[in-house]
Parts: C-alpha cells; structure tokens; sequence
C-alpha cells in the first residue's frame, strides 16, 4: 500500500528549461546559445555543483574563464539566477495538494545544488512537503542507489510503500532497482494521475 510520494523537481515540480533561459538573457546568436548550453548546463561544473563538490559561484567562475568574455556576465546569470521566475509544471501543485489532503506523506528527492534552499520556498505547495533531500547536501546523486536509501532511512520510510516520480529514466529506474515503485514523468499530469491511480493511490483523474 503507497503511503507517501516522491517528487524529483526539475521538469516534475517545476520546468527547467535551457532555451527559455537563454530566451531571457537575450541571446540570439546560434552558436553563442549552443556553445553556453554546453558549457553551462552540461559541464563537469554543473554535476558538481549537483554533488556538492562546488559552489554555484565556484562552477560559475570557473565556466566564465573558458567562454569568451562577452559571454561570462551570461554564464554567471544561468547558472545562479536561473530560477528568477520559478516556472511551475502546470497542474502539478493541485496535485501535491490534493496528495496532501489524503494524508500521503510527501517528499523531495533532488539532484540540486546548494542554492535550491534559496529557491525552494519558491514553489508552488513547497510548504506541504514533510521532507527534503538535496543532492548537494549529502554528496550523492540520482541515480546511485545510496541517496533512495538515504532518503528512506532519514525520514522513517517503507521504499514499498513508497512511490517516485521523476523525468529521467535512468532516476526512476534507480529507485525501482532499490526496491521503491517508480514513474516516468512526462510533463503530463494527466497521465502522472492515472498511472498512481493504477498503483492505488487516491486521487482524481
């Protein structure tokens, strides 16, 4: 029997979006938008930050330094003011509400940096949650078996009476292998709510 749900955030809670990002920096040219998408979001930097290895400002810094210098004022914004404003997934606050009223547990599991503290408050029904796991703060990262362990063990929880969402395959697949019920998310709450309907959780469709 599911007694609590598991949210990931980005692109589960709330969008996260390299091109909307770059759409609000005002950066039009093709190759600066590929080159910083590169640099930026998919760097050994930005792993790190989610491992908690660096500080947003440390990857930044050390971004800043291999992109030509009328691109570094722009890394410094993508890395640490992505999330001016917070994007939420439509629909999916209702749900966390509603999940709340019928007395599930709820709670985050995260690979983020540091800086999501900052932000967290930010997101729609962020208060509802009676935890949170952070990546950065416990230096593991989805999807390595330890970080579903540790999230059960810190908050008292039975994985089999647990179920996760996230976007990423590769992070529901770690949670399903650990021996925790897992779902793909795909940005259709919709069909988020029928797919735990079938796992016997209570809420409408």
């Amino acid at each position: 029997m599911i007694k609590n749900i598991i949210f990931d955030m980005g692109n589960v809670l709330i969008y996260f979006d390299r091109d909307i990002f770059l759409d609000r920096i005002g950066l039009d040219n093709p190759e600066d938008r590929e080159l910083l998408k590169r640099e930026v979001y998919l760097s050994l930097e930005w792993s790190r930050m989610d491992r908690g290895s660096l500080t947003d400002e440390e990857a930044a810094e050390i971004i800043a330094q291999r992109v030509p210098e009328h691109l570094r004022q722009a890394v410094h914004h993508l890395v640490n003011e992505w999330d001016r404003p917070i994007l939420p997934i439509s629909g999916m606050e209702e749900l966390v509400r509603e999940l709340k009223r019928n007395g599930y547990g709820i709670y985050l599991l995260s690979n983020a940096s540091y800086r999501q503290h900052v932000y967290w408050p930010q997101i729609p029904a962020s208060d509802l949650f009676d935890g949170t796991l952070v990546s950065a703060d416990v230096h593991l990262v989805k999807p390595q078996p330890e970080i579903y362990d540790l999230l059960c063990s810190r908050f008292c929880l039975n994985k089999e009476e647990c179920v996760f969402i996230d976007d990423a395959t590769p992070n529901a697949e770690g949670a399903f292998f650990s021996g925790m019920p897992a779902i793909v998310f795909h940005d259709d709450v919709k069909e988020l709510r029928r797919k735990l309907q079938e796992m016997g959780v209570h809420c409408e469709t």
